[in-house]
């Protein structure tokens, strides 16, 4: 009788269990946040995604009525944060934002990256364009990319470069130059844009491609000369700056960044998630505190970001491969 009532009560519990699950489950999607939200960043504090992360997250907390902390996991040119990301249980507790590099770049970069960017990670919606500048030590004495490149012919293996990681834009522009030159310029990466600003502050590092944010208060300070930018057109706030195409380097892009989640995440979550995010982007307030960050944001749907990251892997792709650029 006894192992009877046990099989009985076992039963009841699993029914009720099975009941329960599905409208469990809704009713978390539909509290959704009840607790504070993760926000990893892949790059120190003062770095780019850093500034960005905080400037929208403080606006998207409000919207969604919990506090989204920030949690900076510097590394490998954002793929320890950005592989955190893709392995976290998709219940919208963790999210994220990355960069070209640890988004799309690196799947052609590294043989064994450790996760699938367009497999395990959820696009929620693309943050903000950001053109790089080309910068060097005034020590250098050159002021425009030509007087640079015949600089670097001259004395092949004696000046390097400061990036924020393989595959990333302050690499690739580079490395674009150095091609042209047929040159051999040394890259030393750093964890954060503001770790490789310091290497040319201290004479570590003579180069660095970088988002205006990080560079310009030590151009207008006369420590760095900027020499150009990666943006197909001149930027609005540098319009006597000359694009690196104008300088004659065929090359253009953007250091993006934009905002994802583990994939599975549920689609209520995740409608709330980007219109949290988006609607933060698009708040006057906030948009005028990118803008001045050298920011331009393009939020959208998290359909219209997948796309856009398969069109920049069709883009680069063929650019690293030319360059011969592989994780060492």
């Amino acid at each position: 009788m006894t192992q009877r009532r046990a099989l009985l009560k076992t039963l009841a519990a699993t029914s009720a269990a099975a009941l329960a699950g599905p409208w469990t489950a809704t009713r978390a999607q539909a509290d959704y946040p009840a607790r504070p939200i993760r926000m990893l960043v892949p790059f120190g504090p003062g770095s780019t995604p850093d500034v960005f992360a905080r400037l929208v997250s403080e606006h998207a907390s409000k919207t969604l009525g919990q506090p989204i902390v920030m949690e900076n996991r510097a590394g490998a040119g954002g793929n320890i944060a950005t592989g955190m990301m893709a392995k976290a249980n998709p219940d919208g507790y963790t999210i994220g934002v990355s960069i070209t590099g640890p988004l799309v770049n690196n799947t052609i970069i590294y043989p064994n990256l450790g996760y699938d960017p367009f497999t395990e990670l959820q696009p929620i919606t693309f943050g903000v364009h950001q053109g790089n500048v080309l910068a060097v030590s005034p020590a250098l004495g050159v002021n425009s990319i030509q007087e640079l490149m015949a600089l670097l012919r001259k004395n092949p293996g004696k000046y390097n470069y400061a990036s924020v990681g393989v595959g990333t834009l302050s690499q690739l522009s580079v490395e674009a130059i150095k091609a042209l030159t047929n040159s051999y310029v040394v890259q030393v990466p750093y964890a954060s844009s503001p770790a490789a600003v310091l290497s040319v502050l201290q004479g570590d590092t003579h180069i660095v491609s970088l988002a205006p944010l990080a560079v310009m208060p030590q151009v207008q300070a006369g420590k760095m000369t900027i020499l150009a930018v990666s943006t197909a057109k001149r930027l609005p706030q540098l319009p006597n700056v000359p694009t690196l195409r104008e300088s004659g380097i065929p090359l253009d892009g953007s250091a993006w960044i934009g905002i994802v989640a583990p994939a599975g995440i549920s689609a209520p979550v995740l409608a709330k998630l980007n219109q949290a995010f988006v609607g933060a982007m698009r708040d006057p307030a906030v948009l005028a505190r990118l803008r001045a960050q050298y920011m331009e944001p393009e939020p959208g749907t998290p359909e219209q970001f997948a796309a856009y990251m398969r069109a920049e892997r069709a883009k680069w792709g063929p650019v690293i491969k030319r360059a011969g650029i592989k994780a060492e």
